[in-house]
């Protein structure tokens, strides 16, 4: 049975390795993984007999605020019920109990998935005190 454990920097090729597998993180190197994860809060792994099979990153304020990225399952070990021993490794996180928000993105074909963890849909609406509401929408800067 795999063993969750937290992950660092000495991961790096292995976690490097899990994203390879996946076009869109595969241009990935060792050296940036390493570098990314000792930049990370919160790292958890599922290893199966020496052999990392799962991952995910958390970056968080230990306040307000906690972001998971990056979680990810072997391709062939998908189905066997991995991501759900990974996602409750990373919501009993002991480092992120104190923590008021913790949320990620995923592609919209993922949502059952993470509802099924305990993830909720969040309402892209943000009400104001003084009355009203305004939609919400996620930005990024592409120098």
């Amino acid at each position: 049975m795999p063993e969750l454990r937290d992950i660092s920097t000495e991961d790096a090729p292995a976690v490097t390795e899990l994203y390879s597998h996946y076009e869109w993180w595969a241009d990935r190197t060792v050296e940036d993984v390493r570098r990314a994860l000792s930049e990370t809060e919160v790292a958890v792994g599922l290893e199966d007999r020496g052999e990392l099979v799962a991952s995910a990153r958390v970056l968080t304020d230990y306040t307000y605020y906690a972001k998971v990225f990056d979680v990810i399952v072997a391709a062939d070990r998908r189905g066997d019920g991995l991501g759900r021993r990974l996602m409750e490794g990373v919501v009993t996180h002991g480092d992120l109990q104190d923590v008021d928000g913790l949320s990620l993105l995923c592609r919209r074909g993922l949502v059952p998935y993470y509802e099924s963890v305990g993830f909720e849909l969040f309402d892209w609406g943000l009400e104001f005190p003084e009355g009203g509401t305004e939609e919400l929408v996620r930005m990024t800067y592409e120098p």
